[in-house]
């Protein structure tokens, strides 16, 4: 933005500049032709139209070098300009790549919730009601996790390894039993690999 209010302010500078030159030289050009027609028969007249005429070439030169000077200023905005525009599409491009990733990997991760809520819903379905009662209010209170794995007599939820005598009597409870962590009070499901 400001690369571009810089050439758009060397722009009209330049235009300014520009315009101010052409005065002087139609000035010029009027007295030049005042001076060629011999309109003008005083010798003190024709003396000070030549003197104008000098002035008026010397202030052209020095406008002209402004015009230039300008002009490179321009120039060079104009480059900023371009090269930052340049930038800023490629930053766009990587933006735009992002946002497609991110769209792509919602639309995943929202196909897998719907897949994810139907197995809920036809495994819930075969949970008896107070079992899923306790899972739902545990789930809540543990942050999205009410049950856990027992592992080499470790709860996967907490990652505590269960004291001997929790063991014992987890090895004693029928399969049928519900079962919990003494450290975090997930349900604690067990498999073959729960060390019992």
């Amino acid at each position: 933005m400001a690369a571009q209010t810089e050439e758009s302010d060397t722009a009209r500078e330049q235009t300014k500049a520009e315009q101010d030159v052409d005065q002087v030289r139609q000035r010029a050009a009027r007295d030049q032709q005042r001076l060629d027609s011999g309109a003008v028969s005083s010798p003190k007249d024709l003396e000070n139209l030549q003197r104008e005429i000098a002035s008026l070439a010397k202030r052209q030169g020095d406008l002209e070098d402004i015009v230039l000077e300008v002009m490179e200023r321009r120039e060079s905005a104009q480059e900023r300009v371009a090269e930052l525009t340049e930038r800023v599409g490629a930053v766009q491009g990587k933006v735009d790549d992002a946002t497609a990733r991110r769209d792509a990997a919602f639309d995943e991760i929202d196909g897998e919730v719907a897949s994810v809520t139907k197995e809920r819903e036809v495994i819930a379905a075969s949970v008896p009601a107070d079992l899923l009662k306790l899972y739902d209010k545990l789930r809540t209170q543990q942050g999205g996790i009410g049950a856990a794995k027992l592992y080499q007599r470790t709860c996967q939820g907490c990652r505590q390894e269960l004291s001997i005598t929790d063991v014992n009597d987890i090895r004693k409870a029928t399969p049928d039993t519900v079962v919990r962590c003494e450290n975090c009070g997930r349900i604690l499901v067990r498999t073959g690999e729960s060390g019992l």
